[in-house]
C-alpha cells in the first residue's frame, strides 16, 4: 500500500502534464472554432504548403539520422573496444553538450555558419573563398546531427557493451573476417540500440522547429515551423493540434517499430 502511495506523485505528473495536453490536442485537432467535430484540420496536411514542409522535414530528419547513425556506430565500436567505460571521462564528453541550454547551443552554430561569422572569417584570413552555410538545408542537417548525436551513440554503445567477448572470439574462431564478424555478429546483437537510437534521433528531429528557424531563416519551413506559427502567431490552435496530429502517427509508428525491436528495453540508454 505505501509503495502504491508513493506513486501518485508521478501519477499526478503524467495526468496534468502528458494526457491532459494531449487531450486537448485531440479535442482542437477534431473540432472547429464551433466546437463542431470534423477532419479538416487533419485533412490540412493534404494542401500544397502543409505537405511541402512535411516532406522537407521527413527528407532531412531522413539524412540527419542516416549522418548520426554513420558517425555513432563506429565511434560506439571505438569505445566499446577500447574499453572505456560508461563512467569514463570521453562517455561524459559525449554527454556534456546534453547538459547545455538547447537553444543556445543551435546559436552557437548560427554565430559560426553566419556570413560574418567565425567560419568565414577564418576562410578570409587564410585567403580561401568564403561559404554561404546559413539559411540552407545543409546547415539545418548540420545543426541536427550536432544537437541530436548523443541520443544515437549513447544507445548503441550501451547495447555493444552488454555484446559477450567470447562471441565475437567465437566468430573469429571459426575464420569469420572483421567485416563478416560485423554483418553477422555485431550488428545482429546490437539492432535493439539501433532502433532505439534511430528513433531518438529521426522524431525531435521531424517535430523540431528551433533548429529551422535559427539556421534555415524565414526561407525554410519545417512542419513544425507551420505548427508553430498557428499556436503562436495565426492563433488557430484548431489547425497547428490537427497538423500535430499527422506528426503523432510518425511518433506512434516509432514506438511500435522499438516495442517490437527492443522488448526488454536494451537500447533505451544507461
Amino acid at each position: 500500500m505505501s509503495k502504491k502511495i508513493l506513486s501518485w506523485p508521478y501519477v499526478l505528473w503524467m495526468t496534468g502534464f502528458i494526457l491532459i495536453p494531449l487531450a486537448l490536442i485531440v479535442y482542437y485537432g477534431l473540432t472547429d472554432k464551433s466546437g463542431a467535430f470534423t477532419l479538416a484540420n487533419v485533412i490540412a496536411i493534404t494542401t500544397a504548403e502543409h505537405s511541402k514542409a512535411l516532406w522537407l522535414s521527413l527528407a532531412l530528419s531522413f539524412g540527419s539520422t542516416v549522418i548520426c547513425l554513420l558517425l555513432a556506430y563506429p565511434l560506439a565500436m571505438i569505445l566499446r573496444n577500447r574499453g572505456v567505460g560508461q563512467n569514463s571521462f570521453i562517455v561524459f564528453i559525449f554527454i556534456l553538450p546534453m547538459w547545455m541550454n538547447f537553444l543556445l547551443r543551435t546559436l552557437a552554430w548560427q554565430t559560426l555558419l553566419e556570413k560574418n561569422g567565425v567560419i568565414n572569417a577564418i576562410l578570409s584570413m587564410l585567403h580561401l573563398p568564403t561559404q554561404s552555410l546559413i539559411n540552407t538545408s545543409g546547415a539545418i542537417i548540420l545543426g541536427m546531427v550536432y544537437n541530436f548525436l548523443p541520443f544515437m551513440v549513447l544507445p548503441i554503445y550501451n547495447v555493444l557493451c552488454k555484446i559477450d567477448d567470447d562471441t565475437i572470439n567465437a566468430a573469429r574462431d571459426l575464420g569469420a573476417n572483421f567485416w563478416q564478424t560485423l554483418l553477422w555478429v555485431w550488428i545482429p546483437l546490437s539492432v535493439p540500440g539501433v532502433i532505439s537510437g534511430i528513433t531518438m534521433v529521426f522524431v525531435p528531429a521531424l517535430t523540431t522547429f528551433v533548429i529551422s528557424s535559427l539556421l534555415g531563416g524565414s526561407k525554410i519551413l519545417l512542419i513544425g515551423n507551420v505548427i508553430e506559427q498557428e499556436f503562436t502567431k495565426g492563433s488557430n490552435w484548431h489547425l497547428g493540434s490537427g497538423l500535430s496530429l499527422v506528426l503523432m502517427v510518425f511518433i506512434l509508428i516509432s514506438m511500435a517499430i522499438v516495442a517490437k525491436y527492443d522488448k526488454n528495453g536494451e537500447g533505451s540508454g544507461f
